[in-house]
């Protein structure tokens, strides 16, 4: 068993892997040269002339997308232009063909050759019906596998159900099917609960990871269903009728039959042996706050028995020797320094599959994206290219054109796209002018009345703290909303559930849950104040060994519509809602809210320069402060904050924008800064929580997490936007000795602009 609670140590080789014959991939894939039993490596090798070469630990690399143009919805044709919904489950046959589960609206088993053209095998439309190509229905597939003779078997979660697609695109129901439930025996009467990983061996043995059920299954040629591990859900190695897991998404199978199995809410890989004996390979110790390995989903198994993980908690691919040393592979999500903005982040890794070459394509099911990761050095990209499409097309900021949207009526659905799954209450964007700004929009908010203004108390980019007493440790990520504890949080948009492990914290403060790109914290996930379950349909609680509730479990394809309820507001008397549009924060800003407005502007307390120690250079009251030419560079704080029309007397928001500019006495501005230099704006979050410290210095820090009051020390020549964040500094060596005003550029998501208080008059000698 490998403890990961350790630095990841970066390799001194790189080398192209390749000779990846006879792999399992994700969700179950091994790749077929000939039908029958799954070759040996080294027979193969000897029948082709090529010697496989030996994976290589921690190899860096370069990532290029495949298809997918990181918008949702639905397009075939060429790669860069095709659509996806939920791009979950993968895997690759002997001519280089991509088969891609297509969940969300989408629905389909989706293909990509070789020569990027994307197409559609079968589904179509959400539902359970066997037959061929678009007459065929799927409710949210998920991990596939593929035999010698290319027939796909797919995890159709929503559908309960093992299905069967040959490769002319004919769909059949190979086990299960209907209601949820738990049955072995015959397969047409077999029942499973939400299943989303699969896998077949070389015997024609299809294994299932029966995710709710927290069983692995297995499915004979004779058509007989039996369980082979697992249980009530829990963390047990051992025999296999005594051993536990705790949401098994994803399961592979090696050529002596050994099956591994992505153990995600145990945050663990476990191994299962053909003598029956469970053992754990990788986990992350308790109480590890940033461990390597927190929820596998996608696993792919190598020729020479390393195997790739998919963390969806970072985005991470990792990667497990034979002997157990994990480690991840550099440059996706494991060795980024602070403002590093180079490094590769997946959002969630779903899926894996591995090519001739032992490169590896990674299925993105929240960018909506497939990309090939390879040893860098090979001439693909290292930039994700396709930038997603949000939820609802973004209000701009005041004095930038934009379009505001809305939650449309059905009878408004025809003008959403045309290539978009209709839904009952869609949203699509209608241009407006930018004048009107965001208060002009009618989106829905969290609590009733959905459609009457409800008061903000947070804001994306706030400084936050830890409650081991550390001020800045990471960046709010959202829109707070004021409640009363036990209202009920109703959902903004209609949203399918996406992540096999939806939701979080049973209990905490912290506890959330996450659909598609909205996700909600600080509320009592399905439940009421005393805990009785809003809708056991689609919350699930599970009770511990005293018959008291533990957890919660909202399954992977359960749909959600405005106004109903997911859970009601806990202690912290406000729900936080972040808006993720295909992987990426963004502002929730851009969502209209029914009513809200600002006219307030921000409010500037101080301005300081600080030397690199941090010290602040003197000022007297009513003195300019004096700067000595070489005393650079420095770095200018300013303690600011903002309001929202409504909001209480006590209220801090953080501001949307900060920069300075630097003026002559008469107030015209030095060469170089003829508009403020705006270095600080939170339209995108930097993927890294230290970068906080970036944004703020030290003494930054809100009441809720101990600080003695809320203040916010924005240290603006320091660059924190656009994703990314970065060092910098301002060197008075420029100017010639005289009088000078830094004058700072403060202003929130609608436009108010700081007047008071912007100007710190400063001499130069």
């Amino acid at each position: 068993m490998t403890s990961l609670n350790r630095q990841y140590t970066k390799p001194l080789l790189i080398a192209a892997v390749i000779g990846a014959i006879g792999v399992c991939a994700a969700g179950g894939v091994w790749y077929a040269l000939h039908s029958g039993a799954q070759p040996s490596v080294d027979r193969v090798a000897a029948m082709v002339g090529i010697k496989p070469r030996p994976t290589v630990p921690g190899w860096p690399v370069s990532i290029g997308s495949v298809a997918g143009n990181g918008s949702a919805g639905f397009a075939d044709g060429s790669a860069a232009q095709a659509r996806f919904s939920d791009p979950f489950g993968m895997v690759i046959d002997r001519d280089g063909n991509l088969f891609v589960a297509d969940a969300g609206d989408n629905n389909r088993i989706r293909r990509i050759t070789p020569e990027g053209v994307v197409s559609t095998l079968a589904g179509g439309k959400e539902g359970f019906a066997d037959g061929s190509g678009g007459a065929a229905a799927f409710h949210t597939p998920s991990g596939m596998a593929i035999d010698g003779a290319g027939n796909l078997y797919v995890a159709d979660t929503g559908n309960n159900a093992i299905r069967k697609v040959t490769p002319q695109g004919v769909v059949s129901t190979l086990a299960g099917g209907g209601v949820p439930g738990y049955l072995d025996g015959k397969a047409d009467l077999a029942m499973f609960n939400g299943p989303v990983g699969v896998a077949v061996d070389q015997a024609g043995v299809v294994y299932v990871a029966d995710t709710y059920n927290d069983r692995i299954r297995a499915i004979g040629p004779d058509g007989m269903v039996r369980t082979i591990a697992g249980g009530a859900p829990g963390y047990m190695d051992g025999p296999a009728g005594a051993a536990q897991f705790d949401t098994p998404t994803s399961v592979v199978v090696d050529a002596k039959g050994n099956l591994y199995v992505a153990d995600t809410s145990n945050g663990a890989v476990r191994k299962l042996a053909p003598d029956g004996q469970v053992s754990t390979v990788a986990i992350a110790p308790e109480g590890a706050e940033k461990p390597l390995l927190r929820r596998p989903v996608a696993l792919a198994l190598t020729h020479d028995g390393f195997l790739y993980v998919g963390d969806i908690w970072r985005g991470r691919i990792l990667q497990l020797s034979p002997d157990g040393v994990l480690q991840g592979l550099t440059g996706i999500g494991v060795d980024i320094e602070v403002g590093d903005a180079r490094a590769v982040r997946l959002s969630r890794p779903s899926a894996i599959a591995i090519d001739r070459a032992g490169g590896l394509y990674v299925s993105d099911a929240v960018r909506r994206t497939v990309h090939r990761v390879a040893p860098r050095g090979d001439g693909a990209s290292a930039v994700l290219a396709p930038k997603a499409a949000p939820l609802a097309t973004a209000a701009a900021p005041a004095g930038e054109a934009g379009a505001v949207p809305v939650a449309a009526s059905a009878t408004a659905s025809a003008t959403a796209s045309a290539t978009a799954p209709a839904t009952a209450s869609a949203i699509v964007p209608v241009p407006v002018p930018a004048s009107r700004a965001a208060a002009a929009g009618n989106f829905p908010w969290p609590f009733k009345p959905q459609h009457q203004r409800h008061e903000v108390v947070g804001t994306i980019g706030e400084v936050r703290g830890s409650y081991n007493g550390e001020s800045r440790h990471h960046f709010h990520s959202g829109l707070d909303v004021q409640a009363d504890m036990g209202v009920p949080v109703l959902a903004v948009a209609d949203e399918k559930v996406s992540s096999p492990v939806s939701n979080w914290a049973f209990g905490e403060v912290g506890e959330g849950m996450s659909i598609d790109s909205m996700a909600y914290i600080h509320m009592r996930v399905g439940r009421t104040g005393k805990d009785a379950p809003l809708d056991p349909a689609r919350f699930i609680m599970l009770d511990n060994e005293k018959g008291k509730p533990a957890r919660m479990r909202v399954r992977r394809g359960t749909r959600f519509h405005v106004g109903d309820a997911l859970g009601t507001v806990n202690r912290m008397y406000h729900v936080h809602l972040v808006y993720q549009p295909g992987g990426v924060e963004a502002n929730p800003m851009v969502l209209p809210f029914t009513g809200f407005s600002d006219q307030v502007a921000p409010r500037i307390d101080k301005i300081q320069l600080v030397d690199a120690a941090g010290t602040a250079l003197a000022r007297k009251p009513g003195k300019r402060v004096v700067v000595a030419r070489g005393a650079g560079p420095l770095g200018i704080v300013v303690d600011a904050y903002d309001q929202a029309d409504g909001n209480a007397a006590r209220r801090k928001l953080g501001l949307y924008k900060v920069g300075y500019q630097v003026l002559q006495a008469d107030g015209t501005p030095v060469a170089g800064f003829g508009k403020p230099l705006v270095n600080i704006e939170f339209n995108k979050l930097p993927p890294d929580p230290e970068s906080v410290k970036l944004a703020y210095a030290d003494n930054s820090g809100i009441t809720v997490y101990g600080s003695a009051t809320t203040r916010f020390l924005y240290v603006v020549t320091n660059t924190v936007r656009d994703g990314v964040a970065k060092t910098g500094g301002w060197d008075p060596a420029a100017l010639a000795p005289g009088d000078y005003v830094i004058r700072i550029f403060a202003a929130d998501y609608a436009g108010n602009e700081a007047l008071s208080g912007r100007d710190l008059p400063i001499t130069v000698e």
